[in-house]
């Protein structure tokens, strides 16, 4: 079987991306946190995947195979971090935006101070699953995190979650209880 192709994102990638990943995420506890309702969860997780794609796409930091199918949406270090953009408050509803901003301040607050590579998010279309192309992606973010010689961290709220890091070589760094449980997860690539 031959590897398959890790290609960086454009915005041409955008639709399919965020496709993939609202779909993938369905019933991840963090977007069904933020996103409870099920006739409203496809169209607010779709701006918030569309908000952090635009974030990171011109940065070079989408790696996916199959244009989308299978995507990890790395932020590098010293990047900009804080609470969501006015973007995203323009599609997401005043309570859903509160879930947004507690989930992103209580990670924000438990991640190291230290420069370091972020996967912010690692998602492939069910219709795929199985072909570890996720791994694949996540690679590639992890190779440049190698080369600047800077840990990788990532963060997830799905218990099943963690084992899979932990075989992938990531370790639980901290676990954060509130607003629901957030495991922070770091892979030491030097």
């Amino acid at each position: 079987m031959t590897a398959p192709e890790i290609t960086v994102a454009t915005p041409a990638d955008r639709r399919r991306v965020v496709g993939s990943l609202v779909v993938a995420f369905t019933k991840d506890p963090v977007l069904r946190y933020l996103f409870p309702g099920e006739a409203t969860y496809p169209r607010y997780a779709a701006a918030f995947f569309g908000h952090l794609f635009d974030k990171r796409v011109h940065k070079g930091t989408v790696w996916t195979i199959g244009r989308g199918a299978s995507v990890a949406i790395w932020e590098p270090p010293a990047a900009e971090s804080g609470s969501p953009e006015d973007s995203l408050a323009a599609h997401l509803p005043a309570d859903a935006l509160t879930r947004v901003r507690a989930y992103d301040e209580a990670v924000h607050a438990a991640l190291p101070t230290a420069p370091f590579w972020y996967l912010g998010v690692l998602g492939t279309h069910p219709a795929m699953a199985g072909r570890r192309w996720g791994h694949a992606v996540m690679g590639a973010g992890l190779r440049r995190a190698a080369a600047d010689g800077l840990p990788a961290i990532l963060e997830t709220s799905n218990p099943a979650n963690v084992e899979v890091y932990r075989r992938a070589g990531w370790e639980v760094v901290r676990a954060v209880p509130e607003p629901l449980t957030i495991w922070i997860m770091q892979q030491s690539t030097h």
